[in-house]
């Protein structure tokens, strides 16, 4: 699902996500993100350094009240598609695994715990 949903924009051909990192812009300008076509990048964006970006991007407003995250609508053409693929995400990271927290709090929003990294069972 992870291929054929965010290959385009995060595959072979992306940059890492420390080249990414150092210029955004122009990375984004060319419709490039970081590079999630291994495991261990795509585990970068749940584990660390780009702690719960993951989660962020594909989440579907639910965890927080609030919007969508801003890749929620690439996990499938229909509402139901993206409701089944959220899941198996979800699924595949553990029971109670599924949060938007950072490494470090940022506004409002503390810094991802001990134990909410605990509950993740994707092995890292």
């Amino acid at each position: 699902m992870i291929t054929q949903k965010c290959a385009a924009c995060h595959g072979a051909g992306s940059p890492s996500y420390e080249e990414w990192n150092l210029d955004r812009k122009s990375f984004e300008a060319k419709s490039l993100g970081p590079r999630m076509d291994n495991y261990s990048d795509l585990m970068r964006h749940v584990v660390w350094p780009a702690t719960g970006s993951l989660a962020r991007r594909l989440d579907d407003g639910k965890s927080t009240g609030g919007k969508p995250g801003n890749h929620y609508a690439a996990l499938g053409a229909t509402e139901a598609e993206r409701a089944k693929n959220l899941a198996l995400v979800k699924r595949w990271l553990g029971d109670g695994a599924w949060n938007l927290n950072r490494w470090e709090a940022r506004d409002n929003v503390p810094a991802v715990t001990k134990e909410q990294l605990s509950k993740i069972k994707a092995k890292y």
